[in-house]
């Protein structure tokens, strides 16, 4: 009898960073209606259409007034030992996708020369900080060249496959992280981001305060 699509394998990094005392907090998000999303963009992208992602940009803008009150002291510990430890060169150029209202630009500004923010909604974009590109943009369709930057990161946002490999230029990365782990309405566990990229990418994983992170590159040949 054949067996399934293998799953990629992950190489998880010890955690050394643990979770605040008393976390989890709350149940798994795995029925939120954000979840159906999560799997049509990484595993049916062809169900993602134009009434979808206005719909979504609609409720995401409904909520940016009040965005900035959802962001904790720890809310980044899992982006910053993502970059930390997750081999992620510093390179010149980042396309930050799902940006929100910026919670997460300013560190990718420090670590990179150059960084897009692009996120669906521009309620968000309005509020968020004007030091970098602010681009309103379909994750499905980014406005981005192919092959032209080093590293696409999601925080908290949703991954269509293809579109990140189509941006990516030689040796670049993809940087996903949930801010809640599987406490966050947009997650995917490492195993999940590898087998939605592929036997072509090589994944490498862990968690940090209350999140949890994975990093991926094409394999050499």
């Amino acid at each position: 009898m054949t067996g399934g699509p293998t799953v990629p394998t992950v190489r998880v990094l010890p955690i050394t960073q643990g979770p605040p005392a008393g976390w989890p907090d709350s149940e798994p998000a795995d029925r939120h209606p954000m979840r159906a999303m999560v799997a049509i963009a990484a595993f049916a992208p062809e169900r993602w259409t134009a009434s979808v992602a206005a719909e979504i940009g609609a409720f995401f803008g409904g909520l940016a007034p009040d965005w900035e009150h959802r962001v904790g002291p720890d809310h980044l510990d899992a982006l910053h030992d993502a970059l930390d430890r997750g081999g992620v060169e510093a390179r010149a150029r980042c396309v930050e996708v799902g940006s929100g209202t910026g919670a997460a630009t300013p560190t990718l500004a420090a670590a990179f020369g150059a960084v897009t923010a692009v996120d669906l909604s521009v309620e968000m974009l309005r509020r968020a900080p004007a030091a970098v590109a602010r681009v309103a943009g379909d994750a499905a369709y980014l406005p981005v060249r192919d092959a032209s930057v080093d590293a696409v990161v999601l925080v908290n946002a949703l991954l269509f496959p293809v579109e990140v490999e189509r941006v990516l230029g030689a040796g670049g990365a993809v940087v996903w992280v949930n801010t809640r782990g599987d406490r966050t309405p947009i997650h995917l566990p490492a195993s999940e981001v590898a087998r939605a990229l592929g036997d072509a990418w090589a994944v490498v994983a862990s968690a940090a305060g209350r999140g949890t992170w994975a990093v991926a590159r094409r394999r050499a040949g």
